[in-house]
């Protein structure tokens, strides 16, 4: 059985996520910034009533900071604990992706952090997003404190 995964830029590198956390993906909005969130958090997002967090994933991947683009995507997707909104440079696809496609990210560098995996493909690697580790647990309860949820 193939699994189905999305597909987004940073900086020119493909990654991607499970299709099955994802939410929706739209385009760039205004995002609020919140004085005392963690840095990982570049502020929130009003979603029909519902605040949701946008993460900064470019810093969690250490590539360089760069200011937000009206062409940019804002990806809602769903961890084990909450929503959040990721910020993609561009989301390019949709692909599915058989087992022996998918090299496990222990199989490359044991304590890889945030990646599950590589994907092979014709036309590169695409390294795969594990969303649920994201976030460290003192980001969450800072992120809670924040957001007034805990």
């Amino acid at each position: 059985m193939a699994n189905q995964y999305i597909v987004f830029v940073l900086d020119g590198q493909r990654y991607a996520m499970h299709l099955s956390a994802v939410d929706r993906v739209v385009r760039m909005v205004h995002i609020t910034p919140l004085s005392s969130a963690p840095d990982i958090l570049l502020g929130v997002v009003d979603v029909g009533g519902r605040i949701v967090p946008v993460i900064d994933v470019r810093q969690r991947f250490n590539l360089p900071k760069r200011d937000l683009s009206l062409s940019d995507r804002l990806i809602f997707a769903r961890t084990e604990r909450r929503s959040v909104a990721l910020v993609a440079d561009a989301v390019t696809d949709v692909v599915e992706c058989s087992e022996h496609s998918l090299v496990p990210a222990d199989h490359i560098v044991r304590g890889l952090k945030h990646i599950e995996g590589i994907i092979r493909c014709e036309d590169g690697l695409i390294l795969i997003h594990d969303l649920d580790t994201f976030l460290s647990l003192d980001e969450e309860q800072s992120l809670d404190l924040a957001l007034g949820t805990s």
